[in-house]
């Protein structure tokens, strides 16, 4: 042997007299569809209604929307074949700026109206080439070509192919069936929800100009059709009166990661951002750093919302109680005369999304980088680990110190996305705590 405190083993194929494990908790599950308790005609909020009666659990990682919807003219016709509009990348989750979450009435989710720039940068960093030309095609994702984020040309001589491919579809006001998953904390864990627990969700339309590339605001989306689709599970009687017992020692627990995107502003001529305490009490696993312009933001339709630009950042720290996670501050230098100076910085997207040397992470390419899809990612935990595992709650200051090459032409947005180590617990009585 090698080492003396080796183990003898034999090779799994000559296990030939042992049976695998068989599975008796679950006795079946089907999805049931849930449509919505509100009026898609008026614009207002879309909302779900889900009654916890019974004894089924829910299982909310394999759950999914669809919405069926079409591009119209402001006036209600229907749009040219040739009309240069379209809708802008990841349209199914662009189309709502906030989603609400409730159980038994107390609220899960982050109150900010930012939901399409989470449901973008998580599909943007968490999925590479395989699922960017398979399963997220149907919420309507193309990326967009690099440098040429804003062209709306859907003729062959249009330059942003991503545009064309999602215009193609929606040509003629056809309606268009899309289907996606739900970017929410409670939806993101693999624990099934426990039977009695009443959930509502709540659907806040994101503005037309928002969703929707064009040269002019001429244009509308009309949702037709949307539905809900929940997995729900049969259990073996005897889990359900063993979690019945079990409760009445201790509550039921659903860890979370738990996303808070927020943004602010940095006036036109400005050229630094110093930002202190940018979260209170409790600090993040992992932010995401992103600009874009304060126009594009609030909703124009000859702006892309998702053109992620460099804007000549030559410095860029974050700091947790004075402690920079890459030692010190990045200093990328986005001019095309230097040949790539912004690698370092580029390199932040496999680092903080653990994916740093393996055969996975984003599809972002160097030139993209510079030219739309500028994120810088910070990693907080001290193996760089994105595991089911949590770390010591740490409390504390934290800063963002931005410095810009050349003084801003108009006034931006900074797009910061967090990551917390949270928890929901839920009591014999079906009572909802959070940690936060």
């Amino acid at each position: 042997m090698i080492d003396p405190r080796s183990c003898e083993c034999l090779s799994s194929g000559l296990d030939i007299f042992s049976a695998p494990n068989t599975k008796i908790d679950i006795e079946s599950g089907k999805w049931h569809e849930y449509h919505p308790i509100s009026n898609l005609d008026s614009g207002a909020p879309i909302e779900f209604y889900m009654s916890g009666a019974g004894e089924e659990y829910l299982d909310l990682a394999q759950s999914f929307f669809t919405v069926r919807a079409k591009i119209l003219n402001s006036d209600g016709t229907n749009i040219a074949d040739a009309a240069n509009v379209g809708p802008v990348n990841n349209f199914l989750h662009s189309l709502f700026s906030q989603i609400d979450v409730s159980l038994n009435g107390k609220r899960v989710s982050q109150p900010a109206a930012v939901n399409p720039y989470r449901c973008y940068l998580e599909n943007l960093l968490s999925y590479g080439t395989d699922a960017q030309k398979s399963h997220l095609l149907s919420c309507q994702w193309r990326l967009d070509t690099p440098g040429h984020f804003e062209s709306c040309d859907v003729s062959d001589a249009g330059s942003n192919n991503g545009f064309k491919h999602r215009a193609k579809s929606f040509k003629g006001s056809k309606s268009v069936d899309m289907l996606g998953k739900l970017h929410l904390d409670l939806f993101s864990q693999s624990k099934y929800l426990l039977n009695g627990v009443d959930m509502r969700l709540r659907f806040v339309r994101s503005k037309d100009a928002f969703c929707l590339m064009a040269a002019t605001n001429d244009f509308k989306v009309v949702i037709e059709k949307a539905s809900l689709f929940i997995r729900r599970l049969k259990l073996n009687p005897s889990v359900i009166v063993a979690h019945a017992s079990a409760l009445m020692k201790r509550n039921a627990i659903y860890p979370i990661r738990r996303v808070d995107v927020k943004s602010f502003t940095i006036p036109a001529g400005n050229r630094s951002l110093d930002k202190d305490n940018l979260f209170l009490g409790q600090t993040p696993r992992r932010v995401l750093v992103a600009l874009v312009t304060n126009q594009a933001f609030s909703g124009a339709s000859d702006k892309n919302p998702y053109r992620l630009q460099n804007f000549d950042i030559n410095h860029i720290s974050l700091q947790v109680n004075g402690e920079d996670v890459f030692g010190k501050p990045l200093s990328p230098n986005f001019s095309e005369t230097l040949g790539y100076g912004y690698t370092r910085a580029f390199n932040t997207l496999f680092s903080g999304t653990s994916s740093l040397f393996q055969d996975k992470g984003p599809t972002i390419t160097l030139n993209g980088y510079r030219n739309g899809y500028c994120i810088f990612c910070f990693d907080y935990t001290p193996e760089l680990s994105d595991d089911n595992t949590v770390h010591l709650n740490k409390t504390g200051n934290a800063k963002l110190e931005i410095r810009f090459g050349t003084a801003l032409v108009s006034t931006v947005n900074v797009i910061l996305y967090s990551e917390f180590e949270n928890k929901i617990e839920i009591d014999s009585a079906r009572n909802v705590i959070t940690d936060f």
